[in-house]
């Protein structure tokens, strides 16, 4: 079935019951204003302990409603439905503002590697603490020296009699000062080329030899993280596949971030702001203004069908492959124009405002906020060149380094 086909058809009595069942269940719970500090991935340190609080206890609702992880299998706490009813329940959440964004790595790429990759024991200890909210989760990959080149990572376990022991360094880590559980690679065996060397662990975030510093960001918020291990035990069941081949396992995650960016976009009626401030500005009648507004409603409408042909994709049990890096290349794109459509529209009430003025900080912040959409899930020339190598057929960049030990490479701090 299309993307265009799926939002035409009519809805069955199942799906029509669901859906009065998320109305009636989120107009009586859901908040109707925004939580402080739980609506992004990560809330500033001074507020992290209200703000994941308060969006616990909402997911611990939304769970015993029925109506968490709609998709995820039954046997390990989801409900076993289909990507219909999931967007379904979009359509009726987008008027509220959730407090749910804290849980978005977990839910989007920690829980289906750990679905696709982990043990029957492991699935079935960590799925529904994480889909109650109950454990929140983060993703441990990137490195100071290793960050395009995910596979550089220097992060070393060393394994011993009852497990591993884990050192190094991670940064740009989502919401690691309030997480519970982490995805971590590192590197195991630095004989093998760097790609086959590596292994993925379930990383306990409060154990001894975590050390976790927030970093301020442009916009004053702390959204990322600076991870330090220092002879971090992990033990030998915490192991994600097999080792050595947490390469492909984090292929999974990575894969799995880019549809959870994808297909987030053109949910509600995103245009709407857009459309308040041509009327509050008096730009209606403006032609120039209207092209602008019309092209990027365009370009929501299309991601929000590249988002449903990926969900139908997962839900078929089929891996999106290219299209995600499409999807997450082209929801970089829109980021960036609506937010510099919006600092345009607005003028010289982007730059300064009182203090006094609820929200008047909206359109500066999302236009400093963008750049970060460039780099979250790969960057953008690594999705023109995943799209190019594996859409188009073009040739794939020379790769010199691929095949020979890790140890002889100069990598990151390695010499």
């Amino acid at each position: 079935m299309s993307a265009v086909e799926e939002t035409t058809r009519e809805e069955s009595a199942d799906e029509a019951a669901f859906r009065e069942k998320a109305r009636t269940w989120l107009r009586d719970n859901a908040p109707t204003s925004a939580v402080a500090g739980t609506q992004g991935v990560a809330a500033d340190p001074n507020e992290a302990t209200d703000a994941v609080t308060a969006a616990k206890q909402f997911q611990a609702k939304l769970f015993d409603a029925g109506l968490a992880g709609l998709t995820w299998p039954q046997e390990y706490g989801g409900q076993g439905l289909t990507s219909r009813h999931r967007r379904i329940f979009e359509e009726e959440a987008s008027p509220y503002p959730l407090p749910t964004g804290i849980f978005i790595i977990g839910f989007g790429m920690c829980g289906p590697t750990v679905l696709e990759h982990g043990t029957e024991e492991q699935k079935n200890r960590y799925i529904a603490p994480m889909l109650r909210g109950d454990e929140i989760w983060c993703q441990l990959f990137s490195e100071p020296g290793a960050g395009s080149d995910v596979a550089g990572l220097q992060a070393r376990a060393v394994e011993t009699e009852d497990g591993w022991l884990l050192n190094g360094q991670k940064v740009w880590t989502s919401g690691a000062h309030y997480c519970d559980y982490g995805l971590v690679i590192a590197r195991t065996d630095p004989d093998q080329p760097k790609h086959r060397g590596i292994t993925m662990f379930i990383v306990d975030m409060n154990a001894e030899g975590v050390t976790t510093r927030p970093l301020r960001q442009i916009t004053g918020e702390s959204h990322f993280n600076e991870v330090f291990f220092e002879d971090v035990h992990i033990p030998r069941e915490n192991l994600v596949g097999e080792v050595n081949d947490g390469w492909r396992c984090a292929i999974t995650t990575l894969m799995n971030e880019r549809v959870s960016i994808g297909s987030s976009g053109g949910d509600g009626d995103p245009i709407e702001p857009y459309v308040k401030l041509l009327r509050s500005r008096g730009l209606e009648d403006d032609p120039v203004a209207r092209d602008e507004v019309a092209s990027l409603y365009v370009r929501q409408r299309v991601q929000r069908y590249l988002g449903m042909r990926l969900n139908e994709s997962l839900r078929m049990g089929t891996a999106p492959g290219p299209l995600g890096s499409v999807a997450k290349l082209h929801g970089s794109i829109i980021s960036q124009v609506s937010s510099q459509m919006g600092v345009d529209l607005v003028g010289l009430d982007a730059v300064a405002w009182e203090d006094d003025e609820q929200g008047a900080d909206r359109w500066a912040q999302a236009v400093l906020q963008s750049p970060g959409s460039v780099i979250a899930g790969g960057t953008s020339d690594i999705q023109r060149n995943i799209i190019g190598e594996r859409v188009l057929g073009l040739p794939k960049e020379p790769q010199v380094d691929r095949d020979l030990p890790f140890r002889e490479l100069t990598v990151g701090t390695q010499r």
